[in-house]
Protein backbone atom coordinates (compact mmCIF):
# COMPACT_ATOMS: atom_id res chain seq x y z
CA UNK A 1 0.00 0.00 0.00
CA UNK A 2 2.71 2.47 1.01
CA UNK A 3 5.18 1.02 -1.55
CA UNK A 4 7.96 1.00 1.02
CA UNK A 5 10.34 -1.63 2.33
CA UNK A 6 10.03 -2.11 6.09
CA UNK A 7 13.22 -2.94 7.96
CA UNK A 8 13.33 -4.20 11.56
CA UNK A 9 16.41 -3.78 13.73
CA UNK A 10 17.45 -7.19 15.20
CA UNK A 11 19.66 -5.53 17.83
CA UNK A 12 16.67 -4.17 19.78
CA UNK A 13 14.36 -7.12 19.04
CA UNK A 14 12.50 -5.37 16.24
CA UNK A 15 11.45 -2.31 18.23
CA UNK A 16 13.04 0.08 15.74
CA UNK A 17 11.26 0.13 12.39
CA UNK A 18 12.47 2.07 9.34
CA UNK A 19 10.80 2.66 5.97
CA UNK A 20 13.07 2.54 2.95
CA UNK A 21 12.57 2.73 -0.82
CA UNK A 22 11.78 -0.56 -2.55
CA UNK A 23 14.95 -2.13 -4.02
CA UNK A 24 15.13 -1.84 -7.81
CA UNK A 25 15.23 -5.61 -8.32
CA UNK A 26 11.88 -5.97 -6.49
CA UNK A 27 10.05 -3.02 -8.02
CA UNK A 28 8.44 -5.02 -10.86
CA UNK A 29 7.09 -7.72 -8.54
CA UNK A 30 5.72 -5.12 -6.11
CA UNK A 31 3.94 -3.32 -8.97
CA UNK A 32 2.38 -6.59 -10.18
CA UNK A 33 1.12 -7.56 -6.73
CA UNK A 34 -0.20 -4.05 -6.10
CA UNK A 35 -2.16 -4.21 -9.36
CA UNK A 36 -3.58 -7.60 -8.36
CA UNK A 37 -4.70 -6.11 -5.05
CA UNK A 38 -6.52 -3.26 -6.80
CA UNK A 39 -8.18 -5.68 -9.25
CA UNK A 40 -9.68 -7.61 -6.34
CA UNK A 41 -10.73 -4.52 -4.38
CA UNK A 42 -12.46 -2.87 -7.35
CA UNK A 43 -14.69 -5.93 -7.87
CA UNK A 44 -16.84 -4.51 -5.06
CA UNK A 45 -16.41 -0.74 -4.77
CA UNK A 46 -19.98 0.66 -4.79
CA UNK A 47 -18.87 3.97 -3.24
CA UNK A 48 -16.21 4.44 -5.94
CA UNK A 49 -13.42 4.93 -3.41
CA UNK A 50 -10.62 4.02 -5.83
CA UNK A 51 -12.12 2.67 -9.09
CA UNK A 52 -12.46 5.95 -10.99
CA UNK A 53 -9.02 7.11 -9.89
CA UNK A 54 -7.45 3.92 -11.21
CA UNK A 55 -9.35 4.13 -14.53
CA UNK A 56 -8.06 7.68 -14.99
CA UNK A 57 -4.51 6.43 -14.45
CA UNK A 58 -4.08 8.09 -11.07
CA UNK A 59 -2.78 6.80 -7.73
CA UNK A 60 -5.55 6.05 -5.20
CA UNK A 61 -5.46 7.55 -1.75
CA UNK A 62 -3.96 5.07 0.73
CA UNK A 63 -6.63 5.88 3.32
CA UNK A 64 -9.37 4.93 0.86
CA UNK A 65 -7.48 1.73 -0.04
CA UNK A 66 -7.47 0.73 3.62
CA UNK A 67 -11.17 1.55 3.90
CA UNK A 68 -11.91 -0.77 0.99
CA UNK A 69 -9.71 -3.54 2.43
CA UNK A 70 -11.53 -3.22 5.75
CA UNK A 71 -14.93 -3.41 4.05
CA UNK A 72 -13.93 -6.52 2.08
CA UNK A 73 -12.52 -8.11 5.24
CA UNK A 74 -15.66 -7.46 7.30
CA UNK A 75 -17.78 -9.02 4.57
CA UNK A 76 -15.35 -11.99 4.59
CA UNK A 77 -14.66 -11.57 0.90
CA UNK A 78 -10.91 -11.40 1.51
CA UNK A 79 -8.53 -12.32 4.34
CA UNK A 80 -5.47 -10.05 4.71
CA UNK A 81 -2.20 -11.98 5.11
CA UNK A 82 0.91 -10.48 6.70
CA UNK A 83 4.47 -11.77 6.95
CA UNK A 84 6.52 -11.91 10.11
CA UNK A 85 8.58 -13.95 12.53
CA UNK A 86 7.81 -14.21 16.23
CA UNK A 87 11.22 -15.68 16.96
CA UNK A 88 13.02 -12.85 15.14
CA UNK A 89 10.59 -10.16 16.39
CA UNK A 90 9.70 -9.12 12.85
CA UNK A 91 6.31 -7.77 11.81
CA UNK A 92 4.64 -7.24 15.19
CA UNK A 93 3.93 -3.53 14.62
CA UNK A 94 2.48 -4.15 11.16
CA UNK A 95 0.26 -6.90 12.51
CA UNK A 96 -1.16 -4.69 15.28
CA UNK A 97 -1.75 -1.85 12.80
CA UNK A 98 -3.60 -4.28 10.53
CA UNK A 99 -5.78 -5.46 13.41
CA UNK A 100 -6.82 -1.86 14.06
CA UNK A 101 -7.27 -1.00 10.39
CA UNK A 102 -9.02 -4.07 9.02
CA UNK A 103 -10.60 -6.23 11.70
CA UNK A 104 -14.06 -5.52 13.18
CA UNK A 105 -14.54 -3.61 16.38
CA UNK A 106 -17.32 -4.80 18.73
CA UNK A 107 -19.76 -2.29 17.23
CA UNK A 108 -19.31 -3.91 13.82
CA UNK A 109 -20.63 -7.22 15.11
CA UNK A 110 -24.28 -8.16 15.68
CA UNK A 111 -25.76 -8.60 19.14
CA UNK A 112 -24.47 -11.68 20.93
CA UNK A 113 -26.97 -14.46 21.57
CA UNK A 114 -27.25 -17.03 24.34
CA UNK A 115 -29.78 -19.08 26.27
CA UNK A 116 -31.63 -18.57 29.51
CA UNK A 117 -30.35 -20.78 32.37
CA UNK A 118 -33.94 -21.24 33.53
CA UNK A 119 -35.49 -21.96 30.13
CA UNK A 120 -32.99 -23.64 27.80
CA UNK A 121 -35.19 -23.14 24.74
CA UNK A 122 -35.45 -19.36 25.23
CA UNK A 123 -32.91 -17.26 23.35
CA UNK A 124 -31.42 -14.18 25.00
CA UNK A 125 -29.61 -11.35 23.18
CA UNK A 126 -27.23 -8.63 24.37
CA UNK A 127 -26.19 -5.60 22.33
CA UNK A 128 -22.70 -4.11 22.57
CA UNK A 129 -23.90 -1.29 24.77
CA UNK A 130 -22.87 -0.23 28.33
CA UNK A 131 -26.56 0.37 29.09
CA UNK A 132 -27.42 -3.30 28.48
CA UNK A 133 -27.29 -5.86 31.35
CA UNK A 134 -23.73 -7.07 31.90
CA UNK A 135 -22.51 -10.33 30.38
CA UNK A 136 -19.03 -11.58 29.55
CA UNK A 137 -17.24 -14.77 28.52
CA UNK A 138 -14.16 -16.19 30.25
CA UNK A 139 -11.96 -17.28 27.35
CA UNK A 140 -8.67 -17.94 29.13
CA UNK A 141 -7.29 -18.58 32.62
CA UNK A 142 -3.60 -18.32 33.50
CA UNK A 143 -1.66 -18.80 36.73
CA UNK A 144 -0.20 -15.59 38.16
CA UNK A 145 1.97 -14.74 41.14
CA UNK A 146 -1.01 -12.88 42.67
CA UNK A 147 -3.53 -15.64 41.89
CA UNK A 148 -5.33 -16.83 38.82
CA UNK A 149 -5.99 -14.31 36.06
CA UNK A 150 -9.26 -14.85 34.21
CA UNK A 151 -9.41 -13.08 30.84
CA UNK A 152 -12.95 -11.84 30.14
CA UNK A 153 -14.48 -10.48 26.95
CA UNK A 154 -17.22 -8.05 28.04
CA UNK A 155 -20.05 -8.30 25.51
CA UNK A 156 -22.54 -5.93 27.14
CA UNK A 157 -23.07 -3.71 30.16
CA UNK A 158 -20.44 -2.74 32.74
CA UNK A 159 -18.33 -4.95 35.03
CA UNK A 160 -17.20 -3.13 38.18
CA UNK A 161 -14.34 -3.97 40.52
CA UNK A 162 -15.37 -5.13 44.01
CA UNK A 163 -18.77 -6.44 42.92
CA UNK A 164 -20.19 -9.95 42.62
CA UNK A 165 -21.22 -11.48 39.31
CA UNK A 166 -23.25 -14.59 38.57
CA UNK A 167 -21.44 -17.48 36.93
CA UNK A 168 -24.51 -18.62 34.99
CA UNK A 169 -22.77 -21.72 33.65
CA UNK A 170 -22.23 -23.11 37.17
CA UNK A 171 -24.98 -21.21 39.02
CA UNK A 172 -22.52 -19.71 41.53
CA UNK A 173 -21.56 -16.18 42.57
CA UNK A 174 -18.04 -14.90 41.81
CA UNK A 175 -16.29 -11.97 43.50
CA UNK A 176 -14.62 -9.54 41.10
CA UNK A 177 -11.72 -8.51 43.35
CA UNK A 178 -9.72 -6.53 40.80
CA UNK A 179 -9.89 -5.68 37.10
CA UNK A 180 -6.79 -5.09 35.00
CA UNK A 181 -6.03 -3.78 31.55
CA UNK A 182 -3.20 -6.00 30.33
CA UNK A 183 -0.50 -5.54 27.73
CA UNK A 184 1.80 -7.90 25.87
CA UNK A 185 4.40 -7.38 28.61
CA UNK A 186 3.03 -9.27 31.64
CA UNK A 187 4.75 -6.86 34.03
CA UNK A 188 2.71 -3.93 32.65
CA UNK A 189 -0.76 -3.98 34.10
CA UNK A 190 -3.13 -1.10 34.82
CA UNK A 191 -5.85 -1.54 37.43
CA UNK A 192 -9.31 -0.44 36.34
CA UNK A 193 -12.41 0.52 38.27
CA UNK A 194 -14.70 -0.93 35.61
CA UNK A 195 -14.81 -2.54 32.17
CA UNK A 196 -17.42 -1.67 29.57
CA UNK A 197 -18.96 -3.48 26.61
CA UNK A 198 -16.30 -4.31 24.03
CA UNK A 199 -13.40 -4.45 26.51
CA UNK A 200 -11.10 -7.40 27.08
CA UNK A 201 -9.79 -7.40 30.64
CA UNK A 202 -8.14 -9.65 33.21
CA UNK A 203 -9.98 -10.36 36.46
CA UNK A 204 -8.68 -11.62 39.81
CA UNK A 205 -10.86 -13.21 42.48
CA UNK A 206 -12.80 -15.93 40.66
CA UNK A 207 -12.95 -19.24 42.54
CA UNK A 208 -15.06 -21.73 40.57
CA UNK A 209 -14.92 -20.33 37.04
CA UNK A 210 -13.15 -22.14 34.22
CA UNK A 211 -12.57 -21.36 30.57
CA UNK A 212 -15.85 -21.05 28.67
CA UNK A 213 -18.00 -19.92 31.60
CA UNK A 214 -20.38 -16.96 31.34
CA UNK A 215 -20.44 -14.11 33.87
CA UNK A 216 -23.57 -11.95 34.03
CA UNK A 217 -25.97 -10.06 36.27
CA UNK A 218 -28.03 -12.11 38.71
CA UNK A 219 -31.22 -10.31 37.68
CA UNK A 220 -30.59 -10.89 33.96
CA UNK A 221 -28.95 -14.31 33.58
CA UNK A 222 -27.67 -15.59 30.24
CA UNK A 223 -25.40 -18.44 29.14
CA UNK A 224 -23.33 -17.62 26.08
CA UNK A 225 -22.30 -20.28 23.60
CA UNK A 226 -19.73 -22.54 25.21
CA UNK A 227 -16.23 -22.90 23.83
CA UNK A 228 -15.93 -26.45 22.51
CA UNK A 229 -12.77 -28.34 23.37
CA UNK A 230 -11.67 -31.70 22.05
CA UNK A 231 -11.30 -34.54 24.54
CA UNK A 232 -7.88 -35.66 25.70
CA UNK A 233 -6.66 -38.82 23.97
CA UNK A 234 -3.30 -39.60 25.62
CA UNK A 235 -2.58 -40.27 29.30
CA UNK A 236 0.65 -40.40 31.27
CA UNK A 237 1.37 -41.15 34.91
CA UNK A 238 3.10 -38.43 36.93
CA UNK A 239 4.58 -38.43 40.43
CA UNK A 240 6.97 -36.20 42.41
CA UNK A 241 10.56 -37.31 42.94
CA UNK A 242 10.17 -36.36 46.60
CA UNK A 243 7.21 -37.46 48.70
CA UNK A 244 7.24 -34.03 50.34
CA UNK A 245 6.10 -32.51 47.02
CA UNK A 246 2.98 -34.68 46.70
CA UNK A 247 0.56 -31.94 47.74
CA UNK A 248 2.42 -29.32 45.69
CA UNK A 249 2.10 -31.56 42.62
CA UNK A 250 -1.65 -31.90 43.21
CA UNK A 251 -2.00 -28.11 43.51
CA UNK A 252 0.04 -27.46 40.35
CA UNK A 253 -1.90 -30.03 38.33
CA UNK A 254 -5.15 -28.36 39.42
CA UNK A 255 -3.81 -24.97 38.28
CA UNK A 256 -2.82 -26.40 34.89
CA UNK A 257 -6.20 -28.12 34.56
CA UNK A 258 -8.07 -24.87 35.18
CA UNK A 259 -5.86 -23.05 32.66
CA UNK A 260 -6.32 -25.63 29.91
CA UNK A 261 -9.67 -27.43 29.45
CA UNK A 262 -8.05 -30.04 27.16
CA UNK A 263 -5.74 -31.10 30.04
CA UNK A 264 -7.29 -33.47 32.59
CA UNK A 265 -6.09 -35.12 35.78
CA UNK A 266 -7.47 -38.18 37.54
CA UNK A 267 -6.37 -40.99 39.86
CA UNK A 268 -6.26 -44.55 38.57
CA UNK A 269 -8.59 -46.48 40.95
CA UNK A 270 -6.58 -49.71 40.56
CA UNK A 271 -2.98 -48.49 40.89
CA UNK A 272 -3.52 -45.20 42.74
CA UNK A 273 -1.33 -43.42 40.18
CA UNK A 274 -2.03 -39.84 39.18
CA UNK A 275 -2.74 -39.67 35.45
CA UNK A 276 -2.53 -36.52 33.36
CA UNK A 277 -4.26 -36.57 29.98
CA UNK A 278 -3.87 -34.29 26.97
CA UNK A 279 -4.18 -33.90 23.22
CA UNK A 280 -0.94 -35.71 22.44
CA UNK A 281 2.55 -36.50 23.64
CA UNK A 282 3.81 -32.99 22.79
CA UNK A 283 0.97 -31.46 24.83
CA UNK A 284 1.97 -33.53 27.89
CA UNK A 285 5.66 -32.78 27.36
CA UNK A 286 4.94 -29.04 27.45
CA UNK A 287 3.01 -29.47 30.71
CA UNK A 288 5.92 -31.41 32.19
CA UNK A 289 8.37 -28.66 31.27
CA UNK A 290 6.06 -26.05 32.77
CA UNK A 291 5.88 -27.93 36.06
CA UNK A 292 9.66 -28.12 36.19
CA UNK A 293 10.42 -24.61 34.91
CA UNK A 294 7.60 -22.45 36.29
CA UNK A 295 6.77 -24.28 39.51
CA UNK A 296 10.19 -25.75 40.42
CA UNK A 297 8.82 -29.29 40.67
CA UNK A 298 11.00 -32.34 40.09
CA UNK A 299 8.76 -35.07 38.70
CA UNK A 300 8.84 -38.50 37.09
CA UNK A 301 6.48 -39.42 34.25
CA UNK A 302 5.52 -42.80 32.81
CA UNK A 303 5.11 -43.89 29.23
CA UNK A 304 2.20 -42.31 27.30
CA UNK A 305 -0.88 -44.47 26.93
CA UNK A 306 -4.07 -44.20 24.96
CA UNK A 307 -7.32 -43.04 26.58
CA UNK A 308 -9.66 -45.85 25.53
CA UNK A 309 -13.45 -45.97 25.93
CA UNK A 310 -15.86 -48.88 26.46
CA UNK A 311 -19.26 -49.54 24.93
CA UNK A 312 -21.65 -52.46 24.46
CA UNK A 313 -20.96 -54.99 21.74
CA UNK A 314 -24.56 -56.28 21.52
CA UNK A 315 -27.97 -55.25 22.83
CA UNK A 316 -29.05 -57.23 25.88
CA UNK A 317 -31.76 -57.40 28.56
CA UNK A 318 -30.62 -58.34 32.07
CA UNK A 319 -32.04 -58.56 35.57
CA UNK A 320 -30.25 -56.91 38.45
CA UNK A 321 -31.02 -57.95 42.00
CA UNK A 322 -30.13 -56.94 45.53
CA UNK A 323 -30.91 -59.42 48.29
CA UNK A 324 -28.66 -58.71 51.22
CA UNK A 325 -28.56 -58.74 54.97
CA UNK A 326 -27.41 -55.51 56.58
CA UNK A 327 -27.10 -54.31 60.16
CA UNK A 328 -30.65 -52.99 59.97
CA UNK A 329 -32.06 -56.16 58.44
CA UNK A 330 -32.79 -57.74 55.04
CA UNK A 331 -33.02 -55.49 51.95
CA UNK A 332 -34.47 -56.39 48.56
CA UNK A 333 -34.76 -54.82 45.12
CA UNK A 334 -35.04 -56.20 41.61
CA UNK A 335 -34.98 -54.51 38.21
CA UNK A 336 -34.93 -55.50 34.56
CA UNK A 337 -33.02 -53.25 32.18
CA UNK A 338 -32.71 -53.17 28.39
CA UNK A 339 -29.25 -52.08 27.19
CA UNK A 340 -28.53 -50.99 23.61
CA UNK A 341 -25.42 -49.59 21.92
CA UNK A 342 -25.76 -46.14 20.37
CA UNK A 343 -24.30 -45.89 16.82
CA UNK A 344 -20.71 -44.66 16.92
CA UNK A 345 -21.23 -42.20 14.06
CA UNK A 346 -22.96 -39.91 16.56
CA UNK A 347 -19.71 -39.43 18.48
CA UNK A 348 -16.48 -37.53 18.10
CA UNK A 349 -13.98 -36.53 20.82
CA UNK A 350 -14.97 -32.86 20.46
CA UNK A 351 -18.68 -33.62 20.87
CA UNK A 352 -17.99 -35.91 23.82
CA UNK A 353 -15.89 -33.25 25.51
CA UNK A 354 -18.82 -30.84 25.11
CA UNK A 355 -21.12 -33.38 26.76
CA UNK A 356 -18.75 -33.98 29.66
CA UNK A 357 -18.16 -30.25 30.19
CA UNK A 358 -21.90 -29.61 30.29
CA UNK A 359 -22.40 -32.50 32.71
CA UNK A 360 -19.87 -30.95 35.10
CA UNK A 361 -22.23 -28.07 35.76
CA UNK A 362 -24.46 -30.53 37.60
CA UNK A 363 -27.48 -29.77 35.51
CA UNK A 364 -29.57 -32.79 34.56
CA UNK A 365 -31.95 -33.20 31.69
CA UNK A 366 -35.58 -32.59 32.50
CA UNK A 367 -38.77 -34.27 31.44
CA UNK A 368 -40.25 -37.63 32.57
CA UNK A 369 -37.93 -39.96 34.39
CA UNK A 370 -34.98 -39.28 32.11
CA UNK A 371 -31.65 -38.86 33.87
CA UNK A 372 -29.46 -38.68 30.80
CA UNK A 373 -26.70 -36.12 30.73
CA UNK A 374 -27.73 -32.76 29.38
CA UNK A 375 -25.09 -31.85 26.88
CA UNK A 376 -24.01 -29.50 24.17
CA UNK A 377 -22.86 -32.62 22.28
CA UNK A 378 -24.32 -36.14 22.12
CA UNK A 379 -25.14 -37.89 25.38
CA UNK A 380 -22.37 -40.19 26.56
CA UNK A 381 -24.96 -42.49 28.10
CA UNK A 382 -28.75 -42.39 27.96
CA UNK A 383 -30.72 -43.60 30.95
CA UNK A 384 -34.50 -43.57 31.13
CA UNK A 385 -37.45 -45.39 32.65
CA UNK A 386 -40.56 -46.69 30.89
CA UNK A 387 -42.21 -48.09 34.03
CA UNK A 388 -45.87 -47.44 34.61
CA UNK A 389 -46.60 -45.32 37.70
CA UNK A 390 -47.94 -48.23 39.78
CA UNK A 391 -44.99 -50.60 39.27
CA UNK A 392 -42.55 -49.03 41.74
CA UNK A 393 -42.75 -46.18 44.24
CA UNK A 394 -41.27 -43.04 42.74
CA UNK A 395 -38.34 -42.97 45.21
CA UNK A 396 -37.33 -46.54 44.26
CA UNK A 397 -37.61 -45.78 40.55
CA UNK A 398 -35.48 -42.65 40.88
CA UNK A 399 -32.88 -44.60 42.86
CA UNK A 400 -32.71 -47.27 40.15
CA UNK A 401 -32.32 -44.69 37.36
CA UNK A 402 -29.61 -42.87 39.29
CA UNK A 403 -27.90 -46.18 40.06
CA UNK A 404 -27.79 -47.02 36.35
CA UNK A 405 -26.32 -43.66 35.45
CA UNK A 406 -23.71 -43.89 38.21
CA UNK A 407 -22.67 -47.45 37.33
CA UNK A 408 -22.26 -46.51 33.66
CA UNK A 409 -19.52 -44.00 34.45
CA UNK A 410 -16.85 -46.71 34.07
CA UNK A 411 -16.80 -50.10 32.39
CA UNK A 412 -15.38 -53.53 33.09
CA UNK A 413 -11.83 -52.39 32.31
CA UNK A 414 -12.15 -49.11 34.21
CA UNK A 415 -12.37 -46.86 31.15
CA UNK A 416 -15.28 -44.39 30.73
CA UNK A 417 -18.39 -45.82 29.08
CA UNK A 418 -19.87 -44.13 26.00
CA UNK A 419 -22.58 -44.89 23.50
CA UNK A 420 -24.88 -46.94 25.76
CA UNK A 421 -28.65 -46.59 26.18
CA UNK A 422 -30.19 -48.13 29.31
CA UNK A 423 -33.96 -48.39 29.77
CA UNK A 424 -35.58 -49.52 33.02
CA UNK A 425 -38.45 -51.79 31.88
CA UNK A 426 -39.43 -53.83 34.97
CA UNK A 427 -39.11 -53.69 38.74
CA UNK A 428 -40.08 -55.67 41.81
CA UNK A 429 -40.20 -54.51 45.41
CA UNK A 430 -41.24 -55.72 48.84
CA UNK A 431 -43.26 -53.56 51.19
CA UNK A 432 -41.17 -54.62 54.18
CA UNK A 433 -37.58 -54.91 52.91
CA UNK A 434 -37.21 -52.65 49.88
CA UNK A 435 -35.55 -49.22 49.98
CA UNK A 436 -33.63 -46.80 47.75
CA UNK A 437 -30.26 -48.36 48.54
CA UNK A 438 -31.44 -51.79 47.39
CA UNK A 439 -32.59 -50.45 44.03
CA UNK A 440 -29.34 -48.54 43.50
CA UNK A 441 -27.42 -51.78 44.13
CA UNK A 442 -29.75 -53.75 41.85
CA UNK A 443 -29.22 -51.24 39.03
CA UNK A 444 -25.44 -51.47 39.46
CA UNK A 445 -25.70 -55.27 39.35
CA UNK A 446 -27.60 -55.03 36.05
CA UNK A 447 -24.89 -52.85 34.51
CA UNK A 448 -22.19 -55.28 35.59
CA UNK A 449 -24.02 -58.23 34.03
CA UNK A 450 -24.67 -56.31 30.79
CA UNK A 451 -21.00 -55.38 30.31
CA UNK A 452 -19.54 -58.74 31.34
CA UNK A 453 -18.09 -60.43 28.23
CA UNK A 454 -20.06 -57.94 26.12
CA UNK A 455 -17.77 -54.92 25.87
CA UNK A 456 -16.38 -53.31 22.75
CA UNK A 457 -13.14 -51.40 23.31
CA UNK A 458 -12.95 -48.08 21.46
CA UNK A 459 -9.76 -46.20 20.61
CA UNK A 460 -9.33 -42.57 19.54
CA UNK A 461 -8.60 -42.02 15.86
CA UNK A 462 -6.67 -38.92 14.85
CA UNK A 463 -7.03 -36.84 11.72
CA UNK A 464 -3.46 -36.40 10.47
CA UNK A 465 -2.31 -33.96 7.81
CA UNK A 466 1.24 -34.29 6.47
CA UNK A 467 2.87 -31.67 4.22
CA UNK A 468 5.89 -33.04 2.39
CA UNK A 469 7.98 -32.41 -0.73
CA UNK A 470 6.99 -34.79 -3.52
CA UNK A 471 10.28 -36.71 -3.34
CA UNK A 472 9.35 -38.00 0.14
CA UNK A 473 5.70 -38.80 -0.65
CA UNK A 474 6.36 -42.54 -1.15
CA UNK A 475 8.10 -43.14 2.21
CA UNK A 476 5.52 -40.99 4.03
CA UNK A 477 2.49 -42.87 2.65
CA UNK A 478 4.25 -46.21 3.14
CA UNK A 479 4.83 -45.42 6.79
CA UNK A 480 1.20 -44.33 7.23
CA UNK A 481 -0.03 -47.60 5.72
CA UNK A 482 2.21 -49.50 8.14
CA UNK A 483 0.44 -47.66 10.97
CA UNK A 484 -2.96 -48.93 9.73
CA UNK A 485 -3.88 -45.47 8.44
CA UNK A 486 -6.80 -44.74 6.17
CA UNK A 487 -5.45 -42.27 3.60
CA UNK A 488 -8.38 -40.04 2.64
CA UNK A 489 -6.76 -37.70 0.13
CA UNK A 490 -3.49 -36.43 -1.34
CA UNK A 491 -3.63 -32.87 -2.67
CA UNK A 492 -1.16 -30.45 -4.25
CA UNK A 493 -0.42 -27.28 -2.30
CA UNK A 494 2.19 -25.23 -4.13
CA UNK A 495 5.37 -27.31 -4.33
CA UNK A 496 4.20 -29.62 -1.53
CA UNK A 497 2.00 -32.69 -1.37
CA UNK A 498 -0.49 -32.79 1.49
CA UNK A 499 -1.58 -36.21 2.74
CA UNK A 500 -4.81 -36.42 4.77
CA UNK A 501 -5.28 -39.62 6.76
CA UNK A 502 -7.05 -41.15 9.74
CA UNK A 503 -4.68 -42.99 12.09
CA UNK A 504 -5.23 -44.78 15.44
CA UNK A 505 -3.72 -42.71 18.26
CA UNK A 506 -1.94 -45.79 19.65
CA UNK A 507 0.30 -45.86 16.56
CA UNK A 508 1.31 -42.19 16.60
CA UNK A 509 3.47 -41.85 19.71
CA UNK A 510 6.73 -41.81 17.72
CA UNK A 511 5.36 -40.18 14.58
CA UNK A 512 6.99 -36.75 14.99
CA UNK A 513 10.47 -38.30 15.15
CA UNK A 514 9.72 -40.77 12.35
CA UNK A 515 8.48 -38.15 9.90
CA UNK A 516 11.59 -36.04 10.48
CA UNK A 517 13.75 -39.07 9.74
CA UNK A 518 11.84 -40.03 6.58
CA UNK A 519 11.89 -36.53 5.09
CA UNK A 520 15.29 -35.30 6.35
CA UNK A 521 13.43 -32.74 8.43
CA UNK A 522 11.51 -31.21 5.50
CA UNK A 523 8.01 -32.60 6.18
CA UNK A 524 5.61 -31.35 8.84
CA UNK A 525 2.44 -32.78 10.32
CA UNK A 526 -0.58 -31.78 12.35
CA UNK A 527 -3.11 -33.98 14.10
CA UNK A 528 -6.41 -33.54 15.89
CA UNK A 529 -8.99 -35.92 17.42
CA UNK A 530 -11.43 -37.18 14.80
CA UNK A 531 -13.57 -39.99 16.22
CA UNK A 532 -13.64 -43.18 18.26
CA UNK A 533 -13.51 -46.55 16.49
CA UNK A 534 -13.36 -50.20 17.63
CA UNK A 535 -9.86 -51.17 18.75
CA UNK A 536 -8.25 -54.37 17.41
CA UNK A 537 -9.58 -57.47 19.15
CA UNK A 538 -6.09 -58.51 20.32
CA UNK A 539 -5.79 -55.24 22.30
CA UNK A 540 -9.00 -56.04 24.17
CA UNK A 541 -7.94 -59.62 24.84
CA UNK A 542 -4.58 -58.49 26.27
CA UNK A 543 -6.42 -56.20 28.68
CA UNK A 544 -8.89 -58.89 29.71
CA UNK A 545 -6.14 -61.53 30.06
CA UNK A 546 -2.90 -59.69 30.94
CA UNK A 547 -1.16 -62.94 31.87
CA UNK A 548 -1.30 -64.15 28.24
Amino acid sequence: IEQKMVRFNPKDFGKTVTLEPIPTEMAEEVATRRANLFDILTEDDPDDLITSTLLEGGEPDNTKVRQLIRKATLSRRIQPVLCGSGREHIGVQLLLDAVVSYLPCPLDRPAVTGTSPKKKDREETRKTDPKEPFCGLIFKIVADSHGELAFVRVYSGVLKSGTRALNATRDTKELITKIYHTEADPSKRDELEEAQAGDIVAVIGLKDAVTGDTLCETANPIILERIRFAESVVSQSVEPESGADKQKLADVLEILRREDPTFNVKTDPETGQTLMSGMGTLHLEIKRHRMERDFNLRIRVGKPRVSYRETLRDAIEVEGECQRTTASGQIFGKVKVAFEPIPLDQYSPAAMAAAEAEAETGKKAKGGKTAAKAAGGPELVRVRSTLKPDVLPEAFEDAAVEGLRSALQSGELGYPVMGVSATLIKGEHDQETSNEVAFGVAASDAVGKALRKNILLLEPVMKVEVSTPEEFLGPITGDLNARHAEIRDIVVRGKLRVVEALVPMARLFDYADKIRSLSKGRASSTMEPYAYAPAPEDVLQRMLNPEF
